[in-house]
């Protein structure tokens, strides 16, 4: 009889320990739903931060480098203003930004100030702008030589 009730009071302590392990105290439920929120709100700023930097990738970025570059390419520079449209020197993708280039004479030993501006269709302010100068001995006199041999 002994080992009996020696049997079921431990069963009954068994019981009573797990029916208290069973639940979780309001202390662990708290910070389970505090790591559950850092977690969701770490995901969500991932999330928005990838769509914010796609957005910005279908967005063509606008530098005027490649003017520079395609109008210094060549050996002879004529002073005047020159535009065109960005498209014909980096295809579709830029076909609402036109260019302008101003090329004029800063010194009389062909010294050329080469200055591009790149504008969104129907805008006032640049979106970039370049300024650079130019040694071009084989380019013809300029307005500083006394010349007029200027394209306008």
């Amino acid at each position: 009889m002994r080992i009996a009730q020696n049997n079921f009071s431990r069963r009954r302590a068994c019981r009573a320990e797990a029916q208290h392990r069973r639940a979780f105290s309001l202390l662990e439920v708290m910070i389970a739903i505090a790591i559950f929120f850092l977690a969701a709100f770490a995901i969500l700023s991932l999330v928005s931060s990838s769509l914010s930097n796609a957005r910005r990738l279908q967005r063509p970025l606008v530098d005027a480098g490649p003017v520079l570059a395609t109008i210094s390419n060549t050996n002879i520079l004529i002073e005047g203003t020159y535009s065109g449209n960005m498209s014909d020197i980096l295809g579709d993708a830029y076909r609402d930004y036109n260019w302008t280039a101003d090329i004029e004479e800063v010194a009389t030993n062909k010294l050329l100030s080469l200055e591009c501006a790149v504008q969104y269709r129907g805008a006032r302010e640049p979106v970039s702008d370049l300024t650079t100068l130019l040694y071009r001995p084989q380019s013809p006199a300029g307005s500083m030589e006394g010349a007029n041999f200027v394209h306008k």
